[in-house]
């Protein structure tokens, strides 16, 4: 094996780590992946076209993107500094909101494509 897919394999290796570490200890991060299977069962009994898996799919992983980079900046930030600080809470708070508002979004987008499954349903 060459050096480069050594490093490769490595890289992958601490991706793969990284992602188990945000499932385990983000409570956040859980919930979304929650919503991601509750709204993945309502894509397979709708029947979603493809464009609207395209649209869901985008959708949730601008979410748990979004909530991975607040996990990030949440660490950053306690690491530089352990003790309360009004600087650091306004970060951390902004970093939220940016989840927030994908979350928020996210819901737009799934009223949008199975609201009208949902209703006709009815």
């Amino acid at each position: 094996m060459e050096l480069k897919d050594k490093k490769r394999n490595v890289g992958f290796r601490f991706a793969w780590i990284g992602l188990k570490t945000v499932v385990k200890k983000e409570f956040n991060f859980q919930l979304h992946l929650i919503a991601t299977a509750v709204v993945t069962a309502f894509g397979i009994f709708f029947s979603l076209s493809l464009t609207e898996w395209a649209i869901i799919l985008l959708t949730i992983s601008l979410v748990l993107i979004t909530e991975m980079i607040n996990s990030i900046i949440e660490r950053v930030m306690d690491f530089i500094q352990p003790n309360y600080d009004d600087r650091i809470k306004e970060i951390k708070d902004i970093a939220a909101g940016v989840v927030l508002v994908t979350a928020i979004i996210s819901v737009v987008v799934g009223i949008l494509i199975f609201g009208p499954k949902i209703i006709q349903l009815l």
